[in-house]
């Protein structure tokens, strides 16, 4: 049987647990500041720990729960992870250099069930959520990376919008964004941490009053139920007169600002009348809304997209500007890597299919 990674336990749930085994409060404290602060890779690094907490730990958990499958690395300076789990499953993490930091994209489930009809992720099935031990060993993962670099640089954001539906595991979320967030740890701040997902409305409701200050992205990317649901099969069980109560509601209770993805589709939803659509929608949330738009990386399975023109871009920016909502555009990082979200995965998973079918034929 597999051990737990020690990233799965927040603070206050390691304190909890060296308590119930009988060892003080400080000890947890001190384990913390070894995992976060001296990074360490494993328990027997910790010099002046008490023997007896060390065997402890080690006999219930450990750090490693992944490994490094493949890196690709970009001209723009972008690192894209694949690693293999335990069980053999790959998932994705992302590094990307921006002017304000040091940003990782993390994953959150085994594959993806939202089923959106443009993207990689949701090309395989999910097949399990990942723990929350999982998905901070991503970032600690990407910063081992960074120390061995030599050069003092540390991950200070964090977008939650990799595979999987963020809110279809929402324990392991919030464990994920405690544990990243503490003061005494790794101390990524709320303001440079982004939430995304597809529109799951009671979930929006329940982050709102878990009240973890971070910032929220919903998938919108597109202006009306019809062609919603063409692009996001998961529009069928929340359209948009049931989301856009939910996002009422957070903006009401939490008063911070959202992000609206929006993803352009040649001639799909990319026309100035989806634009002033869009405007519509939004209607009053105008002050508390961003509308991001996002250039369309191709994908092989999903040959019946195509990227919208830099001229449709620019109009489709100009109209939503000059209906007075706040709009900007996601800069493209990792272009020459499989940018798309999931690509890289979808890539070797076949591959190492079609190498086992090799074997079979021979």
């Amino acid at each position: 049987m597999n051990k737990e990674s020690i990233y799965g336990l927040t603070l206050e749930q390691l304190t909890a647990w060296l308590l119930e085994h009988g060892h003080k409060k400080s000890r947890a404290a001190a384990v913390w500041e070894w995992l976060y602060r001296k990074r360490i890779t494993s328990f027997a690094e910790m010099d002046g720990m008490n023997q007896e907490c060390i065997e402890l730990l080690e006999k219930h958990y450990v750090f490693q729960t992944m490994e490094e499958h493949v890196k690709q690395e970009s001209a723009d300076g972008t690192v894209k992870f694949l690693f293999r789990l335990q069980d053999g499953n790959l998932i994705e993490t992302v590094m990307m250099r921006q002017k304000y930091g040091l940003s990782v994209c993390v994953t959150t489930q085994v594959g993806c069930n939202i089923g959106c009809s443009f993207c990689a992720s949701g090309l395989l099935a999910k097949s399990r959520d990942l723990t929350s031990g999982e998905i901070v060993e991503q970032i600690m993962k990407v910063q081992h990376y960074l120390d061995q670099a030599g050069l003092g640089q540390k991950v200070t954001h964090v977008v939650v919008m990799g595979i999987g539906e963020p809110f279809d595991n929402f324990r392991h979320l919030l464990n994920f964004l405690i544990t990243i967030k503490d003061h005494k740890g790794l101390a990524i701040a709320g303001k440079g941490i982004t939430v995304s997902t597809s529109g799951l409305a009671d979930k929006i409701r329940e982050f709102a009053d878990a009240n973890m200050q971070v910032n929220l992205a919903i998938s919108l990317h597109a202006p009306n139920n019809e062609l919603r649901t063409q692009i996001m099969k998961i529009n069928r069980a929340i359209p948009i007169e049931k989301l856009m109560p939910a996002i009422d509601y957070y903006l009401e209770k939490t008063n911070r600002r959202i992000t609206l993805e929006y993803i352009l589709l040649k001639d799909i939803n990319d026309r100035e009348e989806h634009a002033l659509e869009l405007a519509e929608l939004i209607g009053d949330r105008r002050q508390l809304a961003n509308v991001n738009l996002i250039p369309y990386n191709p994908v092989d399975e999903h040959s019946q997209y195509q990227r919208s023109s830099r001229e449709s871009v620019r109009a489709f920016f100009d109209t939503l500007k000059k209906q007075g909502v706040s709009v900007s555009t996601r800069l493209e990082q990792g272009v020459d890597i499989d940018a798309a979200c999931g690509q890289l995965r979808s890539k070797q998973i076949k591959k190492t299919k079609g190498k086992a079918a090799d074997t079979v034929l021979q």
